[in-house]
């Protein structure tokens, strides 16, 4: 099966740090949110090739998945044009046939890719049941179990199977011919070719779709749920605080923290990531993502994300507070 992973946009609802970073690169619990969507892949389906559809700083995510998944068969296209979902796809085309999946990285979900080799229909969309279906696009499945049409953003309640962008088309070159049909109809939504839109297309077109309902959907959109994720992913699966031996600091699970990390006097969790090469001192993290070569040193840090190299040197501060006082506290 062969792969396409849509990732050119510019990442804004997470700037400051896809200034310098693709979105893809930011790291939750112990690695970028690519490498663990290519884990996944790797580990629950027989991938072929991977086309990588890149934009802004594009060249980091070919020197990441290079140098940490060096036996991938990776290829880099560019979309200059940020036109759309599906243009982005469509840039895959004659590099990719047959079986495809489909994966967006703005989310991490517990999709079942193993039994994909064996599936009938013509396509398998990843869905999953929301209580306000308003704020995503969403399908509406027919009485024969078939998805009858997506809808972008629906006014109504009742249809609750919000697409997460993950998707499997037993024939690329159908998918392609849909995304050509949509850009040559001028068929747009909010000025930009989206792929629902050429799924529906191909629905026209008598293709038998079904909706796969997952259980677990993180987003990492926005700093807030990167935070969230990484709290999700440290508590299944990722915490390895019990490797990390050192008398200077106390350590509160889950965590990740690399082992390169020099840790002294400091209070560490929970949810808590720290990435290679960084240094924490005298201070307090929870909640937080601390990426690698930072310098944390007498802070008390708290839903935070620190971005790569940062440096947060603060100082002990001295109070005298009467009785009944309330200091430094915000909302959060």
């Amino acid at each position: 099966m062969n792969v396409i992973i849509p990732l050119a946009g510019f990442g804004t609802r997470l700037r400051p740090h896809t200034y310098s970073k693709p979105k893809p690169l930011v790291s939750v619990a112990g690695k970028p949110v690519l490498g663990h969507i290519l884990d996944k892949l790797i580990n629950e389906s027989q991938v072929g090739k991977v086309v990588f559809v890149v934009g802004y700083l594009g060249e980091q995510i070919e020197h990441y998945v290079k140098t940490a998944y060096p036996s991938l068969r990776g290829e880099y296209v560019e979309q200059e044009e940020l036109n759309g979902q599906a243009p982005a796809i469509l840039l895959a085309r004659g590099r990719v046939s047959g079986p495809t999946l489909i994966v967006f990285v703005d989310t991490l979900a517990d999709a079942d890719l193993s039994r994909l080799a064996d599936e009938p229909c013509d396509g398998v969309i990843y869905v999953k049941e929301v209580e306000d279906p308003r704020r995503f696009g969403v399908v509406q499945v027919g009485a024969d179990g078939y998805i009858r049409r997506f809808v972008e953003k629906p006014a109504t309640m009742e249809n609750r199977l919000a697409v997460i962008g993950m998707y499997y088309v037993k024939d690329a070159e159908r998918l392609m011919a849909a995304c050509e049909e949509l850009i040559r109809r001028g068929i747009k939504t909010k000025n930009e070719y989206f792929l629902a839109d050429a799924f529906n297309i191909m629905i026209e077109g008598g293709a038998k779709l079904r909706a796969h309902a997952v259980s677990v959907w993180l987003d990492c959109g926005t700093s807030q749920t990167v935070l969230e994720t990484n709290r999700y992913l440290l508590q299944h699966g990722h915490d390895n605080s019990e490797a990390w031996r050192n008398g200077a600091c106390v350590i509160v699970p889950p965590v990740n923290i690399h082992p390169t990390a020099k840790i002294i006097n400091s209070v560490i969790g929970p949810h808590v990531t720290i990435g290679e090469g960084c240094y924490i001192a005298s201070s307090v993290v929870r909640e937080s993502i601390v990426e690698a070569g930072a310098e944390v040193v007498d802070h008390v840090l708290a839903n935070s994300l620190i971005g790569r190299d940062a440096v947060l040197h603060g100082r002990p501060r001295r109070f005298n507070v009467g009785d009944n006082s309330v200091v430094g506290f915000d909302e959060d």
